[in-house]
């Protein structure tokens, strides 16, 4: 198996500001919308435009946050995005990744751009709890649907003894509390599964987005260096894995773009073939100055 690199683009709002720090990302309607962790508005990219879409309110009167000005601890972080129906529309699913309160929220966007908001901080207390994890160390970064549930990934530290597990929440139900139609205390949830996703010069592999093709879930890794979940550090090593069920079945490196490992965060179907898969890939270079790439890769199985 391996990864090649198709395509490669900045992404810009048509008013030419970059779009910050693409943690997810998830097809909707004619477009894709790019989910950017240190802020509240999402980059909606169209065919012929890139444009704003309002997902949580301002946070103290702010929209975007940074660790240099001292606001990278309000940011929402919304990691995972993946598609969902909304009343019969199609919609996308953002999610926090929980380790603080200002990351238990949910949020549903549907097909004209408008989103809904929830507090889920009861069902990630519960998901820390079957992961046996304080809630300041959850690290959700990255979910899929699988049958009727949705597969959330903890990514974890593996060399700090923290591995990357995924739960199970029942999608259904999911979806509900986000639309604040259920409590998000009693939407189900299924045994946690563990990975063992191997190493790049003695740093573990982690997962950050996950996507489902078939039978298989295919997963971006990252070999970050750093002993907290919470902050960053130098990227070593990235691939495209290939699950089925907790085991690896098949693994490629990412190659490097714009001359270093790119960490992608968003990962997205764009077709499949029985001899390859084409995802579009987000990646997050960690610099709220740089415009994100967006990146079409081609998986040659």
């Amino acid at each position: 198996m391996r990864v090649e690199v198709l395509e490669e683009r900045g992404l810009r709002f048509t008013d030419g500001v970059p779009v910050r720090a693409a943690s997810a990302v998830a097809r909707l309607g004619d477009g894709w919308l790019v989910a950017q962790d240190d802020a509240t508005f999402a980059a909606w990219v169209l065919p012929h435009a890139v444009e704003r879409v309002r997902v949580l309110p301002p946070v103290h009167g702010l929209d975007t946050f940074e660790e240099s000005l001292g606001t990278k601890r309000l940011k929402p972080d919304l990691e995972a995005a993946l598609g969902c129906e909304v009343d019969g529309r199609d919609g996308v699913l953002l999610l926090g990744s929980g380790s603080s309160d200002a990351r238990t929220r949910g949020a549903v966007v549907d097909a004209s751009g408008r989103a809904v908001v929830a507090e889920l901080a009861t069902l990630y207390d519960r998901v820390a709890d079957l992961l046996r994890l304080d809630r300041e160390l959850l690290n959700l970064e990255g979910a899929c649907r699988v049958g009727d549930v949705v597969r959330w990934f903890h990514r974890g530290v593996p060399g700090a003894g923290d591995p990357t597990r995924s739960v199970d929440v029942d999608a259904r139900g999911l979806a509900a509390a986000v639309l604040g139609r259920t409590d998000p205390a009693g939407v189900g949830l299924g045994s946690p599964r563990r990975y063992d996703l191997g190493e790049v010069d003695g740093v573990g592999l982690a997962v950050t987005d996950a996507v489902r093709v078939g039978d298989q879930v295919v997963v971006s890794v990252a070999a970050e260096d750093t002993d907290d979940p919470r902050h960053d550090g130098p990227v070593v090593g990235a691939a495209l894995v290939v699950l089925e069920d907790d085991r690896v079945v098949a693994s490629a490196p990412l190659p490097h773009v714009r001359g270093h490992v790119p960490k992608v965060e968003g990962l997205a179907p764009v077709a499949v073939t029985r001899a390859s898969l084409t995802l579009l890939a987000t990646v997050d270079d960690d610099d709220p100055d740089a415009a994100s790439a967006a990146l079409v890769l081609r998986l040659v199985r």
